[in-house]
């Protein structure tokens, strides 16, 4: 069953110590005092795990209700948070949340309304109210969803924490209850974690999970702490898929498609962020993006990454895709083409080397000169010396026949 715990808290403002808070009412043009004392507010709360209502109350009277507009401002901080949280609510009560806060401070103001124009007449002033809960032993709780079906939860363990204590995992979705497949320890043999596989989640109902603090020395009721998520809000994708990208005219061209996920699969539930080497990070809502580029580098690569931001609001980014390298046209044109060369030249090198050496084609060619033995020597020697030899003959024999004419002729002459 339910505790009730039930604290008046009055604060009686004299009339000497009080001042008449009043506005003009635009429609009237009068002004509408209202008794102070009507206007402040009883609190109190019944606590229900895990969570509190905050209920309060005034003195209006039924004609007072009946004239004016009843709005009352809520204004709540949790312990050791310096988050204040307000609303204007026209009912009298709040459930609050505790998740792993140790209590909260909260204060109330009733405030009346013109009921013609909406326009406020009067407030009165702040009623505090204080709610210690019982402490907390954890801190930074937080959990991930990932592949679709993987798990994961891991907190940690405050210095002030009982030594004999041990904490319990388990959490409840679509009316079911699940316990924790396998702990994550830390030093100390403490739970520090739970992960769990093959779990399948309707983004649409929360995931309430439920941390027990138990002292393991005697079995008296330990404590329990309570936290509400709904799944796409912890989803971590994965990096987009079939990432493409392209230089035509001048500018990038990159496509993907978006990974699966456990809700919405629709285009304007993604939000994308698309990383271009030595360029800024841009989002991007589309499944494509396109970037001029007026002086391309010779190499540059494209990343993507994904979360969920308009259909539901997730912090949690996915990793970045594979880097996809593009390069400039006609680099690749004149890197290809010498990339082929040089590949025929080396192979045709192969082939000819490969050939000269089966064939000894090298051998022949190196092969050295021999030199002239003596013999040889000797026998172009005495060669050249027998024709030096008839040369001389020769000559000798065309200079006596030349003298053997000239003297014929002179014999002649005389004559």
């Amino acid at each position: 069953m339910a505790r009730v715990t039930v604290i008046p808290v009055v604060l009686i403002l004299s009339i000497f110590q009080s001042k008449t808070l009043f506005s003009t009412s635009l429609a009237s043009g009068q002004r509408d005092v209202v008794d102070a004392l009507g206007l402040q507010n009883v609190l109190w709360v019944t606590q229900h795990e895990p969570r509190v209502f905050l209920s309060w109350n005034n003195n209006l009277t039924k004609e007072e209700t009946e004239k004016y507009t009843v709005k009352y401002v809520l204004s709540y901080k949790f312990f050791n948070t310096t988050r204040e949280r307000k609303e204007r609510l026209q009912k009298k009560n709040k459930i609050i949340y505790l998740e792993l806060h140790s209590g909260f401070s909260a204060k109330v103001k009733t405030q009346l309304f013109a009921k013609e124009t909406e326009d406020i007449v009067k407030e009165g002033g702040w009623t505090e109210f204080t709610y210690k809960a019982p402490p907390v032993y954890i801190q930074n709780l937080s959990c991930i969803i990932y592949n679709i079906s993987f798990f994961n939860c891991t907190w940690d363990i405050k210095v002030e924490a009982p030594e004999d204590i041990q904490i319990f995992f388990s959490y409840r979705h679509v009316r079911k209850d699940f316990e924790c497949q396998r702990y994550l320890k830390n030093g100390r043999k403490k739970n520090i974690g739970c992960h769990m596989e093959e779990i399948y989640f309707q983004p649409s109902r929360k995931i309430n999970l439920n941390i027990t603090v138990r002292d393991l020395r005697n079995n008296s009721r330990g404590l329990s702490y309570y936290k509400a998520f709904t799944p796409q809000t912890i989803e971590k994708l994965n990096p987009p898929v079939n990432v493409s990208v392209s230089l035509e005219n001048r500018s990038i061209k990159i496509h993907w498609k978006p990974p699966p996920t456990i809700g919405s699969s629709s285009n304007k539930c993604f939000l994308y962020q698309v990383k271009i080497t030595d360029r800024k990070i841009v989002d991007v809502t589309a499944e494509k993006y396109e970037y001029p580029f007026h002086k391309p580098a010779n190499k540059c690569s494209a990343q993507v990454r994904v979360k969920k931001e308009v259909c539901i609001r997730n912090k949690i980014w996915s990793e970045w895709s594979e880097p996809v390298f593009i390069h400039d046209e006609k680099t690749v044109d004149v890197m290809l083409l010498s990339l082929t060369l040089f590949c025929l030249l080396i192979f045709l090198g192969s082939l000819l080397i490969c050939t000269c050496r089966r064939y000894r084609c090298l051998a022949v060619i190196t092969m050295p000169v021999p030199h002239p033995s003596d013999n040889i020597k000797t026998w172009l020697a005495a060669d050249e010396t027998h024709h030096q030899k008839q040369m001389s003959m020769q000559m000798e024999m065309h200079s006596d026949v030349s003298v053997g004419i000239s003297e014929e002729n002179g014999e002649e002459n005389v004559q």
